[in-house]
């Protein structure tokens, strides 16, 4: 810059230190410019950082903020056995199997109104040193119809998705094993028209009685039948599918392992060390991303290098289910302890960025993505489902 600079002054009022002596300047001639120089430099860098901190200001978007609004399942007097839940996207419903209330409540998510499916047995069983009624449990959303496990009897009910009429029920398990054997997480191949599920409760110290996964034929849709198993070296603990490669991704509770399997050779492909005591499953199949819950953190496996870890995110204590929305490229995930929602962007090599920090309620834990940026959480003391949904 200092070479752009000319000082001028008029003959008269030129210094004295700036006269020429012998065709030369004395030396106070340099500091001066040099002086005049530098304050020119300050001023235009001064003027760059304005106009790009304006620039920033002017095309960055504020953080997203969310609303959370109860939606009470009409057959609760107070808590409520809650545990999976699931979006239909074809239908716009949300289904929840509301435990020891012997019903399946369905949420029509544009107008928040609520129907009951009744008639499902609740039974006593001994959990965590306490009698506790359990009912419903676990959900699937199938071709057409909608799958519904039971803790209380131990079977998998087929329900039509549209009309919400319940149709075949078939054995699982016999009602006497008790919740080892009792299904667990239900999950819908579509690839393969099956439905694949576990069982036991890992999570609250109820290992299943024979590892592994059970296949059930889901071809007629209304109808299911045992297909076979895949044995596992641990109890089975959360699920997602990555229907772009044809791969289930689960948990070993015990081992703290992620796994791999293939949904048309049904066999073990690949087995990550993950983290103690892993739930919840999400993917990105788009980019290979598999998202697992850690306790209280996020970890990011990279399924395109060998499951190395390439992201992770604190969410607070009591993590359970989390979900992912491709679409959007946002991860969720609810702390049951923190009472908070994270979400967080993921971004191309797989670092989450959390984008908002959501308040909720003690206890409400598993999320479910559903459409519009909105989400879902099941909050068993207030025997509610939480929607969350961007203002």
């Amino acid at each position: 810059m200092a070479g752009d600079v000319t000082l001028t002054y008029p003959r008269a009022e030129r210094p004295d230190n700036m006269r020429p002596i012998g065709g030369r300047m004395r030396h106070g001639s340099s500091l001066h410019r040099l002086a005049a120089a530098m304050r020119y430099a300050r001023s235009v860098v001064a003027i760059f950082l304005l106009t790009f901190i304006a620039a920033i200001a002017q095309n960055a978007s504020p953080l997203p903020k969310y609303t959370v609004k109860p939606l009470a399942l009409p057959g609760a007097k107070g808590k409520v056995m809650l545990d999976y839940f699931a979006f239909d996207g074809a239908t716009n419903r949300l289904w929840v199997p509301a435990g020891d209330t012997g019903s399946v409540d369905v949420i029509d998510l544009a107008t928040d109104q609520i129907q009951r499916i009744e008639g499902f047995p609740v039974a006593e069983v001994e959990l965590m040193g306490k009698r506790r009624p359990v009912g419903p449990s676990s959900v699937s959303v199938g071709d057409g119809v909608v799958y519904i496990g039971s803790r209380a009897d131990s079977r998998i009910c087929v329900i039509d998705s549209h009309s919400l009429k319940i149709g075949e029920c078939m054995a699982f398990a016999p009602a006497s094993a008790g919740m080892a054997a009792a299904p667990d997480g239900l999950i819908y191949i579509a690839a393969t028209r099956e439905l694949w599920a576990t069982s036991g409760a890992p999570p609250i110290g109820i290992p299943a009685a024979d590892p592994g996964i059970q296949i059930l034929s889901a071809a007629p849709a209304n109808s299911l039948k045992h297909a076979g198993k895949i044995p596992l070296p641990g109890s089975a603990e959360g699920y997602a599918v990555d229907n772009h490669h044809g791969l289930f991704y689960t948990n070993l509770e015990e081992t703290g392992q992620t796994v791999a399997v293939d949904v048309r050779t049904h066999k073990v492909v690949s087995t990550w060390r993950s983290c103690d005591h892993p739930s919840g499953v999400a993917v990105d199949g788009q980019r290979g991303f598999v998202f697992v819950a850690c306790v209280d953190h996020v970890i990011v496996l990279d399924s395109t290098h060998g499951g190395r870890q390439v992201g992770s995110i604190a969410a607070g204590a009591g993590l359970d289910n989390i979900d992912y929305s491709e679409d959007r490229g946002l991860l969720y995930a609810a702390a049951a302890e923190a009472a908070k929602l994270t979400i967080a962007r993921i971004d191309d090599q797989g670092k989450p960025v959390a984008v908002a920090v959501v308040p909720t309620v003690q206890a409400a834990r598993s999320v479910v993505a559903g459409a519009q940026g909105r989400a879902y959480l099941i909050d068993p003391i207030g025997g509610s489902i939480l929607k969350v949904e961007p203002k």
